[in-house]
């Protein structure tokens, strides 16, 4: 059965929602960095029964063999906050991903996010310094050889055997060399992320 194609309003709030979902979550974010890497997640239970879609079984490895499970560790969440607010300030962004955007036309969305991106990109130059992760130009042809970082490179497209990989840089990537977050008041509620107004 062929899912229907979200259309730009649900994918410009998909993605910003998305944004804030994986700062959040850690869970979250670690799923959405393994699909990411091209990894095939266990399947959702099914939702008839509760249970598991019957796959091909699959002999256990001995368990020396098995990788030893990551040490997850939580992000301060002040931090999060603190980049929704001025996020919310200079961009409304809140006030956009909240609002119900099947009445309006795909025009009038792209103007209001015109507004959003010049918000979010102030934002973005004021507080954080990024680079690319590679130095060439999108489009040109790299080779990454054995030991390459995966964390900072992800291979896509049919992926056969071991390194070295040639392929076209389809992404350069951003690393934050330098963060600028303003610092917080001692009584300050970083969860108001934007006050209520009140006109008199």
């Amino acid at each position: 059965m062929t899912r229907p194609t979200p259309s730009l309003p649900s994918r410009i709030a998909l993605a910003f929602g998305s944004f804030f979902a994986i700062i959040g979550n850690a869970e979250l974010a670690g799923r959405v960095a393994r699909l990411r890497r091209g990894e095939v997640l266990p399947e959702a239970p099914d939702e008839a029964d509760g249970r598991v879609a019957a796959g091909p079984a699959v002999e256990a490895a001995p368990a020396a063999s098995a990788p030893a499970a990551p040490v997850l560790r939580e992000a301060p969440h002040e931090s999060a906050l603190q980049l929704l607010g001025l996020l919310q300030r200079d961009a409304r962004l809140i006030d956009f991903v909240e609002e119900d955007m099947t009445a309006y036309a795909d025009a009038e969305v792209g103007a209001a996010a015109r507004i959003v991106h010049e918000g979010c990109r102030k934002v973005l130059r004021e507080h954080f310094t990024l680079e690319p992760v590679r130095a060439e130009a999108e489009g040109s042809r790299i080779t990454l050889e054995p030991g390459f970082d995966a964390a900072a490179v992800r291979v896509t497209g049919r992926v056969v055997g071991e390194p070295p990989f040639t392929g076209s840089l389809a992404h350069r990537g951003w690393r934050v060399v330098e963060t600028r977050l303003p610092k917080l008041a001692e009584s300050h509620d970083a969860a108001i992320v934007a006050q209520a107004e009140v006109e008199l």
